[in-house]
């Protein structure tokens, strides 16, 4: 998993010495996201830990952000969001209308309480966590506020889903800046993506190289995920991030790990399991899981229903 909480406060050390950062290791599940995890209890008009953190996270990436590679054309960072530990978006489903309450994808390994259990569901649970939103160069102009954590797990997909208690149609009035549709369509092999973090203010550009049956990190086993060509060689912190389709804008994945040191089917690097059982490592590719599930699963009012038609997302 690709999450450190650590990492920004040591980019913001390197920044100042005027050196790159290396990647970090991202934590188990006990480790300091876990213990940071305050953000959900404070109220909308206070100052969180999570707050600061955050704050201290974007000052090191904007500093960071000039060292980075050449970013893809058409897609920039408008509608992304930084966490304290994480990226993610402001997402909108094909049918949701502007007065719908807006929602924010993430990992589920990213949740402030700390790494979901195997075979964990979590539905409509009381949060006050707060994003950062990017305009499309990647400044930071507003910070929203979640009070709802929708759905989240880490058993078939990594995936959460914050509610805002505020519409697309306030965000784009306020901020002029439109959330990202998911696309309700699997992507296919060689389609040429954007992995856009809101943590770094960086964007990866690259292929869908395929698609692994299954991919066992750990406890934890995800379905169909999205495998990488290696030019995204995303870090911690890149955690969250949306996989943006280059030719259509729409978002088909949201980004999650990779094998780092050529472990087999450990934390930090994620294994290949095949329909036969055959086990494949491949080390320094990243990996992200499929978003277009999660558009059968949300009705009007950015409701979510498990019980729809076609919901095909794991249930409590």
């Amino acid at each position: 998993m690709r999450k450190p909480l650590v990492v920004a406060l040591c980019a913001l050390a390197l920044a100042g010495a005027g050196v790159t950062p290396a990647v970090a290791a991202a934590p188990t599940p006990t480790g300091a996201d876990t213990a940071a995890g305050t953000g959900a209890g404070a109220g909308s008009g206070s100052t969180t830990v999570l707050d600061v953190v955050d704050g201290v996270a974007g000052t090191a990436a904007d500093t960071l952000s000039g060292l980075t590679g050449p970013k893809a054309a058409a897609v920039n960072f408008a509608g992304t969001v930084s966490l304290s530990n994480c990226s993610g978006s402001v997402v909108r489903l094909p049918q949701s209308a502007g007065s719908d309450p807006a929602l924010v994808l993430t990992n589920g390994h990213c949740l402030e309480s700390g790494f979901p259990a195997a075979g964990e569901v979590l539905v409509d649970r009381a949060s006050s966590r707060s994003f950062g939103l990017l305009n499309s160069a990647g400044s930071r102009v507003a910070t929203l506020r979640a009070n709802r954590l929708v759905y989240a797990t880490m058993t078939d997909t990594d995936a959460a889903v914050y509610r805002l208690g505020t519409t697309y149609a306030q965000i784009k009035s306020t901020y002029g800046i439109d959330a990202l549709t998911l696309s309700a369509t699997r992507p296919a092999a060689g389609t040429a993506i954007s992995v856009v973090s809101g943590y770094w203010k960086r964007i990866y550009s690259c292929s869908v190289d395929g698609f692994a049956h299954r991919l066992k990190e750990g406890n934890w086993t995800w379905k169909d995920s999205v495998r990488y060509t290696p030019a995204c060689d995303t870090i911690g912190g890149t955690s969250g991030s949306p996989v943006v389709d280059d030719a259509t804008g729409k978002v088909v994945a949201v980004n999650n790990t990779g094998n780092e040191d050529g472990q087999r089917c450990t934390v930090n690097n994620p294994c290949e399991v095949d329909a036969n059982g055959v086990v494949t490592v491949r080390q320094g590719i990243n990996y992200a899981q499929q978003t277009y599930p999660f558009t059968a699963c949300f009705g009007a009012g950015s409701r979510l229903d498990l019980g729809a038609s076609g919901c095909t997302l794991p249930k409590p």
